[in-house]
């Protein structure tokens, strides 16, 4: 799609955590103090002791961190710094005739391996029972402050300005003139600022979740309801869903926003205490009709933890929360709609919103109908049954079919 030629600069960058490193978490492991949990065998009140203790015992003895780092390197790493702030990023390049350049943008609690099975298909679609004029050059960052992009030696950043940083990436360090966006969570929020910002450079923008830029401006911040209650005419079956959206993602958005040092303090230093927060949302935001042990083998899990554990990274991206609104996002300009790209959607049903959905139609109508369908230049929008929360990850095959669909309109 353009000339990058200026990536052949770019170092190669591995993953090796330092052998003390791995020793201390084993030792805090095997010292772990458990919680007596008490009538918690139903998780009623969050994840259980009963649950907790055999994947943290397996996490002291079982588990071969070794392995999967080298799992991880069989993937092109880089690392580089932009406006202060290190951003680790896999760079895989397109196989089929002209790939268009694509940034996959993961969220919270995502670090980039939970968009990685997105990378065969997109960059080699021929390999993968696909057109190879579908093919993408594929680069999936972890978020400045996520993961392996830190230690960040700044605390201000949020979606937006890391929107920025994205921006100069894909143009400034990897050369492209235009490029393709994707994102779902709090990536999704990047995607937004991204197309609201830089359309002039944006071929098109595709999504997981649809979440325009200005999130969390609302007075009650920390409230995803805005202080609504459930209407008193409520059928049980939406009674039902708004109690179960609350009862999943409320306390980590209200906990983020208004305790992230004072919650961090305990995570930083506890590998279960942060294991127990991360799972929490793992579990209760996956796919409500699918079954989690199958679909999060433990060695996937503790990868994940283990990597949020070593780069110190659990403090550092919940504070992305509250600079949401510390640093609110303003717009560029006031065209509408306000994110002008091209937009597709990928919705999964055993998500927890939009709650009393239950069929593809119902969760198409509810985005057509929504109060976020105005923020967008939509072009495509699907849903599909499995999966729930963490699209990238939870329904790959979905995302990248309908993925390619909203860009074969746009090459």
């Amino acid at each position: 799609m353009s000339d990058n030629s200026g990536t052949s600069a770019l170092e190669p960058w591995k993953i090796n955590v330092a052998q003390d490193v791995l020793d201390d978490l084993k030792d805090r492991l095997k010292k772990t103090r458990f919680f007596e949990d008490l009538d918690n065998e139903d998780e009623y009140y969050g994840i259980s002791t009963a649950y907790l203790k055999p994947l943290v015992e397996y996490w002291a003895d079982g588990f071969d961190w070794r392995a999967q780092e080298k799992r991880l390197n069989s993937y092109n790493h880089h690392k580089v710094e932009i406006d202060g702030a290190p951003v680790h990023f896999v760079y895989e390049r397109g196989k089929g005739p002209d790939p268009v350049p694509l940034i996959i943008n993961p969220g919270w609690p995502w670090p980039g391996e939970f968009s990685y099975g997105l990378i065969g298909p997109l960059t080699d679609p021929a390999a993968h029972g696909g057109d190879p004029a579908d093919s993408f050059d594929v680069i999936v960052p972890d978020l400045p402050g996520f993961a392996w992009s830190t230690p960040v030696g700044r605390g201000d950043l949020n979606y937006w300005k890391i929107a920025d940083i994205m921006h100069t990436l894909m143009t400034e360090v990897l050369g492209y003139e235009k490029y393709g966006v994707a994102g779902s969570d709090y990536g999704a929020l990047v995607t937004s600022a991204l197309g609201h910002k830089y359309a002039d450079s944006i071929i098109g923008l595709h999504y997981g979740q649809d979440m325009p830029p200005g999130q969390f401006a609302n007075e009650r911040f920390w409230d995803l309801t805005d202080g609504a209650k459930i209407p008193e005419d409520a059928s049980p079956e939406l009674r039902a869903g708004l109690e179960n959206l609350v009862d999943t993602y409320v306390s980590h958005v209200a906990v983020h926003m208004l305790d992230a040092s004072t919650l961090t303090h305990g995570l930083n230093d506890s590998p279960i205490g942060m294991l127990a927060w991360l799972l929490r949302r793992w579990k209760k935001w996956s796919d409500k009709r699918g079954n989690f042990e199958e679909n999060f083998p433990r060695d996937f899990i503790l990868t994940q933890a283990t990597t949020f554990w070593v780069t110190q990274s659990i403090g550092t991206s919940i504070r992305m929360y509250r600079n949401a609104v510390r640093y609110p996002w303003v717009p560029s300009h006031n065209r509408q709609p306000i994110v002008e790209p091209p937009a597709g959607f990928t919705f999964l049903l055993g998500d927890a919103y939009p709650p009393a959905v239950s069929t593809v139609e119902e969760r198409i109508a509810a985005f057509e109908n929504g109060l976020t369908r105005s923020s967008f230049n939509v072009v495509n929008v699907n849903a599909h049954m499995k999966g729930g929360h963490f699209v990238h990850y939870e329904n790959p095959e979905a995302f990248t079919s309908d993925l390619r669909k909203t860009f074969r309109k746009l090459r």
